[in-house]
C-alpha cells in the first residue's frame, strides 16, 4: 500500500469541496473589485472631462496620457481602448449601487453594446438572476431576445417599453411563447434535407441551450413520451414543465410548414395529456408546434385561433443578422395588427 492510499477518498473529497467553494469566493471577488475599480476609473475620467477643456481633442489627449502612464506602473490593462471602455462604463451605468455584482467585467462590456435602456436593463438583470455565461449574454443579445420576449408577451402592434411587464411574474402561456425561435446552437449543417428525428436528437444534445432559448421558468421532462389508449399509442417530441405556470408544455416539432393536421394532432395531444397525465395542482397543459413556416390562413381557421392552450412559431436554424430579425419581428407585428383589426380591435399607433 502506498502513502497515497491512505488518504480517504472521503477526506480528499470533502478537502477539494472546501477549496473550489474558496477558489469560487475568492474569484466572486476579484471579479466585483475589478468592475468597481473600473466603474470609479471611468466615473474620474468622465468628471475631469467635464471639468476641462470642452474640445474632444482635450480628452483624446487624457485618455492617451493616461495609458501611458498607468500601463508603466499597473501593466497592461490600462490600454486606450480599455480606457475609453471605462469610461462609457460609467456613462452607461451612472449609478452604482444599480450594477449587478454577479457579472463580470466582460458581462458589462457586451452589455454596453445594447442602446436601447430599458432591453440593457433587462439584459443585467437576467444575466445576473439566471447566472448566464458571458456566451449566453452574448448570443441572447445577437438574437434580440429582449425584443422576441416583448412581442411575444404583449400581443400588441407597437411594442412599448415597458419593462415592468417584460420583469413582472408570468401569468399565462401567452406571456412566455417567443416567435421566433433561433436554434443556430444545434448545428444543423444540411438545412435542406433534415428529420424530424434529427432535429429532435440535435436538441436534447444541446439541451441546456434550447433551455435557455426557451426562456425562464422551462424544466425538460422528457422525449418521446408514451401516452396510451385502450387501443392505441401516441408518442410526443418533447415534454417540459413550466415552474412558474405549474403547468406541462407539449412541444411537437416539424421540418416544414405548419398544416391543419399538425394543429389537430397537438389538439388531440394537449387534451389526452391533460386526461391521462396532470396532476390535480398542475394548470392545463400547453401544446407548442416548431415549425419552419406559418400559414396565416392556418392559423386564423384552425383551433390555433380560439384555443389559448396551442400555439405554433418559427424556428430558424441559423443566426440570422440583426437586420434579418428586426425584419422577422416588424413581419410578426404586421400580422398581429391584421388579426387584430379583422377581430374588431382598436390599433394602438
Amino acid at each position: 500500500m502506498s502513502d497515497l492510499d491512505l488518504v480517504s477518498a472521503d477526506l480528499y473529497s470533502s478537502i477539494k469541496d472546501v477549496l473550489e467553494r474558496a477558489k469560487g469566493r475568492v474569484n466572486r471577488a476579484v471579479n466585483a473589485a475589478m468592475v468597481e475599480t473600473y466603474w470609479q476609473i471611468g466615473r474620474l475620467i468622465v468628471e475631469d472631462e467635464q471639468h476641462g477643456d470642452a474640445r474632444a481633442e482635450y480628452g483624446r489627449s487624457v485618455i492617451e496620457n493616461l495609458a501611458v502612464k498607468l500601463s508603466e506602473e499597473f501593466g497592461k490593462g490600462f490600454t486606450i481602448t480599455n480606457l475609453r471602455n471605462m469610461r462609457r462604463f460609467y456613462q452607461v451605468f451612472p449609478i452604482r449601487h444599480a450594477l449587478r455584482v454577479e457579472l463580470s467585467w466582460t458581462h458589462y462590456r457586451l452589455l454596453m453594446r445594447v442602446e436601447k435602456e430599458s432591453a440593457r436593463k433587462w439584459y443585467m438583470n437576467e444575466a445576473a438572476d439566471q447566472n448566464w455565461s458571458t456566451r449566453a449574454l452574448k448570443r441572447q443579445i445577437n438574437t434580440l431576445y429582449y425584443d422576441r420576449l416583448l412581442i411575444s408577451q404583449d400581443k400588441e402592434p407597437v411594442v412599448q417599453e415597458a419593462e415592468e411587464k417584460t420583469l413582472a411574474l408570468r401569468q399565462s402561456p401567452d406571456d412566455f411563447i417567443k416567435n421566433p425561435y433561433v436554434l443556430e446552437f444545434l448545428n444543423i449543417k444540411d438545412r435542406s434535407h433534415y428529420r424530424e428525428s434529427e432535429l429532435e436528437q440535435a436538441i436534447i444534445d444541446k439541451i441546456q441551450e434550447f433551455l435557455l432559448e426557451l426562456g425562464k421558468g422551462f424544466a425538460f421532462v422528457a422525449r418521446q413520451k408514451r401516452i396510451s389508449t385502450e387501443t392505441k399509442e401516441f408518442y410526443i417530441d418533447l415534454v417540459f414543465y413550466h415552474i412558474q405556470l405549474k403547468c406541462y408544455v407539449l412541444i411537437d416539432l416539424k421540418t416544414g410548414e405548419l398544416t391543419h393536421q399538425d394543429v389537430g394532432q397537438m389538439d388531440m395531444y394537449v387534451r389526452m395529456f391533460d386526461d391521462l397525465q396532470k396532476g390535480e395542482d398542475d394548470n392545463p397543459t400547453v401544446g407548442l408546434i416548431l415549425c419552419t413556416e406559418k400559414d396565416k390562413t392556418i392559423v386564423k381557421y384552425s383551433v390555433l385561433s380560439e384555443n389559448k392552450q396551442l400555439f405554433a412559431s418559427r424556428y430558424m436554424l441559423y443566426l440570422p443578422t440583426e437586420e434579418e430579425l428586426a425584419l422577422e419581428l416588424e413581419r410578426e407585428r404586421r400580422l398581429i395588427v391584421m388579426e387584430m383589426r379583422e377581430n374588431g380591435q382598436e390599433v394602438g399607433e
